[in-house]
């Protein structure tokens, strides 16, 4: 047999995305395996697509392939043969399991579809832009501080804003929270249909209370909706006043609900451009940094597995919504996974956890459930009791 498993040699004028494939042969001959694929690959040109063998068993060599193309070579060489079927399977799967590609018409590109949004001297653009201009001179000092004892792993009833002043400076490492909406729930103790402005005046005033007690290199994590029937794009404003106090953005993930909020109709101006009603399926995540991108952590305490990393620093999080909403009584929980995730991906075990809009406990059920210290608050005694019942189940 020659280098490429049909008589055609490698053209070595033109690039190849490489994927090794491994082919458990048992109980098929050399002469029946070339024969197979000779009749499969006959299908295409051997520019495109072409198996070689190496040292390390075969290669497959990709350049471009119609997908339904091979799904109908693959029906038309199966011979019948229990082995040379699950050969043929396993070829379609490990080309499949290849993620990078592009597409041309009904045919994934493995080579060459994105050379046209290569940068070029990347770093030294980057370099030249400048990043985060907005964060720059910011007056944040460095020195961690402990909070009290007596603060820690505590469930606190009262005002954030108020709580929080007995905070010492740069005490927290993360700050995961969803504060209510404005959309007009029926919170325990908070009136959710305030005047805008006296709404997000209260918001920031909490907001610098957390920039103030969170650690340099801390991070702000923060769950928020617009509210689209009054056009305020609540996450744009919070995020602006978080880089006019000189946080650094790190980035937005998407929370994909999965059209939990597009089961009524909502259209507008129907089949007009008069004023159409967008409707949307997500929540945002606005995640800020405070003086600097790195946080400082053990390497074993980092508690994130290769999967899970992989999986989420792909900003679009599609998780369910909390189901147990009337089971805790409290119209506007998030689901436990998502502060799994934000714990796990921004803080490392040891670290200290606040929710300042706490309601009935999960940031801090789950910052126990995975090694971390919480502090959670709260206005509603209610939430706060229900919260402090769950955190006692957590430490049977």
């Amino acid at each position: 047999m020659d280098t490429s498993i049909k008589d055609d040699p490698v053209d070595s004028t033109l690039e190849y995305v490489i994927v090794p494939f491994q082919i458990d042969s048992h109980g098929v001959s050399h002469d029946e395996l070339e024969t197979l694929f000779d009749s499969l690959l006959a299908h295409f040109s051997n520019a495109n697509i072409q198996l070689v063998q190496s040292n390390r068993g075969y290669d497959i060599h990709l350049r471009e392939i119609s997908w339904n193309k091979l799904e109908t070579a693959i029906t038309l060489t199966k011979n019948g043969n229990p082995l040379c079927d699950r050969i043929l399977d396993s070829f379609v799967a490990t080309i499949d399991g290849v993620r990078s590609f592009g597409l041309k018409g009904d045919k994934r590109v493995y080579v060459g579809y994105n050379k046209e949004r290569k940068v070029t001297n990347r770093k030294d653009k980057e370099s030249n832009r400048g990043t985060y201009f907005y964060a720059k001179d910011a007056p944040y000092m460095t020195e961690s501080r402990s909070l009290s004892v007596d603060l820690t792993d505590k469930i606190i009833c009262g005002d954030s804003e108020t709580v929080m002043q007995d905070f010492p400076d740069n005490c927290v490492d993360l700050i995961f929270t969803s504060p209510p909406y404005n959309f007009g729930l029926e919170y325990d103790s908070q009136n959710d249909a305030d005047e805008w402005e006296r709404y997000f005046q209260k918001l920031f005033g909490i907001l610098d209370q957390c920039i103030r007690v969170l650690k340099y290199g801390g991070r702000l994590v923060i769950n928020i909706q617009p509210l689209y029937s009054d056009y305020i794009p609540s996450h744009h404003i919070i995020s602006n006043f978080l880089m006019e106090r000189k946080l650094i953005w790190k980035g937005e993930i998407l929370w994909e609900k999965n059209n939990y909020n597009c089961k009524y109709t909502a259209w507008g101006s129907w089949k007009s451009p008069s004023s159409p009603y967008l409707k949307y399926t997500w929540e945002f995540i606005e995640v800020f940094c405070k003086g600097t991108l790195k946080k400082e952590g053990k390497l074993d305490d980092a508690d994130i597995s290769v999967d899970e990393f992989k999986k989420w620093v792909v900003g679009k999080w599609s998780i369910a919504p909390e189901r147990k909403m009337q089971e805790f009584d409290h119209p506007a929980m998030f689901p436990e996974e998502l502060a799994r995730r934000a714990l796990l991906l921004f803080s490392f075990k040891g670290d200290l956890v606040l929710d300042p809009f706490v309601g009935v406990g999960t940031t801090c059920v789950v910052a126990k459930q995975n090694g971390r210290s919480f502090v959670g608050i709260d206005t509603s005694s209610k939430y706060c009791e229900t919260a402090r019942s769950r955190l006692a189940e957590v430490l049977l």
